[in-house]
C-alpha cells in the first residue's frame, strides 16, 4: 500500500501553526521555506510554502519541475521573463492556482506586502537563477 506520507498510513494534518519556517540557501536572507509534505530534496511529490516579506524580490529564476503555485495570503505577483519588469508582474489573490511549466523564466515580487504561497511539485526541489549575480548562494 502507497501512503501519503512515508511510513504513514493514517490521516495527517498540518496546521499552520506547526509549520517550521526556515531559510533556504536559495533565497533572499529574509524569504521563508517551510516543508509541508515530503522532503524536496528527494525525486517525489513534494509541497512547500514559500513566506516572502513586504518589498522582497526573487529575481528571474526557473525550476527544472513542473510547479502548481496556489497563493494561501497576500497577493502574490509574479512575472514572466528572463529579466524582471514590473509592468510583467499579475497580481494573484488568495486561492488562486498558477501553474508555470519546468524551464520557465519568471520573478516574484512582495509588491503590497508579505506573501505566502504553497508549491506542489514533483522531482527534487531546484531553483536555477538567469543571472548568476543574483543568486544569494554565490554570495
Amino acid at each position: 500500500m502507497l501512503t501519503h506520507q512515508p511510513g504513514q498510513e493514517v490521516l495527517r494534518s498540518i496546521l499552520p501553526q506547526d509549520l517550521d519556517w526556515q531559510p533556504f540557501p536559495a533565497f533572499p536572507p529574509a524569504a521563508r521555506l517551510a516543508v509541508v509534505v515530503r522532503n524536496p530534496s528527494e525525486p517525489a511529490l513534494y509541497v512547500v510554502r514559500v513566506k516572502l516579506p513586504s518589498g522582497e524580490r526573487l529575481m528571474p529564476h526557473r525550476h527544472t519541475e513542473d510547479r502548481v503555485y496556489l497563493a494561501v495570503s497576500g497577493v502574490f505577483y509574479i512575472g514572466l521573463g528572463d529579466t524582471f519588469g514590473e509592468e510583467r508582474l499579475r497580481a494573484y489573490p488568495p486561492g488562486a492556482v498558477v501553474v508555470p511549466p519546468g524551464g520557465t523564466s519568471h520573478f516574484h515580487w512582495a509588491k503590497s506586502g508579505q506573501y505566502v504561497t504553497q508549491v506542489t511539485a514533483i522531482r527534487p526541489i531546484s531553483l536555477e537563477y538567469d543571472d548568476p549575480a543574483d543568486d544569494p548562494r554565490a554570495a
